[in-house]
């Protein structure tokens, strides 16, 4: 078993949602946190929240779409503390359109999800996930570093009618364990560092509690347990996945017992 205590996490998106709870979960058992986001006041505002655990909380702001801010960002983490035990590339966007949507009176096709729609989503939550484990991966080997790559996948992997771009990125995330295992065990290196992901169902982040009652209602219908998912039950899991040495290579879905449904 991993302990947390004294133990590196570095976590993007960490200026908000399921990143600065994780970040929170991670300092108050012990742990280190270099925080990443793409805005510095995201960060000044994530080290207000966490002000009693200063001392163990380093900041950097990073473009994850860009080689060099991702290797800056894994070269940091080793300069401040020595080691990365956990990797968690928590940023992601979401920028929700129907692919094509034809007129109802007309039937021919008005709208459509444009390239931009597509392609920032899939440089954000795959490409940047790609370069943020690439590179920590590099620093872990190179710094003999033992832990966990957690990665953030979603029920949206199942498919979500409205997110071709983010449920595509999201399914991407599903294979990654698996193609990465295989790899570090072709290296001898899949005792030592562990690659899973997790995919949270519908999660009361501040965005998801800002929707309107009766279209939350709507949503939680769909949810046996009859509730969002709170951020700190996301962390908990993180942190059980990190400690057991033995989970590694799959997917664990933290959703409340959601099911889609045929109109997803």
């Amino acid at each position: 078993m991993l302990e947390i205590r004294d133990s590196t996490a570095l976590i993007t998106g960490g200026g908000g949602g399921i990143g600065l709870c994780l970040a929170e979960y991670w300092v108050g058992n012990g742990g280190k946190v270099l925080l990443v986001d793409v805005a510095q006041q995201f960060l000044e505002n994530a080290q207000e929240h966490l002000h009693q655990w200063r001392q163990n909380i380093r900041t950097i702001v990073c473009d994850v779409t860009n080689e060099s801010d991702c290797a800056k960002m894994a070269d940091y983490a080793i300069r401040e503390f020595g080691a990365i035990n956990l990797v968690a590339p928590f940023a992601g966007i979401i920028r929700d359109a129907m692919m094509v949507s034809p007129d109802g009176a007309t039937g021919k096709v008005t709208r459509k999800m444009s390239l931009e729609q597509f392609q920032s989503v899939i440089d954000i939550n795959l490409t940047g996930v790609f370069l943020t484990v690439r590179e920590c991966a590099e620093r872990m080997i190179n710094n003999n570093c033992a832990g966990l790559i957690c990665l953030i996948s979603s029920t949206g992997s199942l498919g979500t009618a409205g997110q071709l771009n983010y449920s595509s990125s999201k399914a991407a995330m599903s294979v990654f364990p698996k193609v990465l295992t295989a790899e570090f065990f072709r290296r001898g290196l899949a005792g030592k560092i562990r690659c899973v992901a997790v995919a949270p169902g519908y999660v009361g982040t501040s965005m998801v509690r800002k929707i309107p009652p009766a279209a939350l209602d709507k949503i939680l219908e769909q949810v046996p347990i009859g509730r969002l998912i709170e951020p700190s039950e996301v962390a908990s899991l993180v942190g059980e996945l990190y400690r057991n040495e033995s989970l590694a290579g799959d997917v664990y879905y933290i959703h409340g017992g959601l099911r889609l449904g045929s109109r997803g």
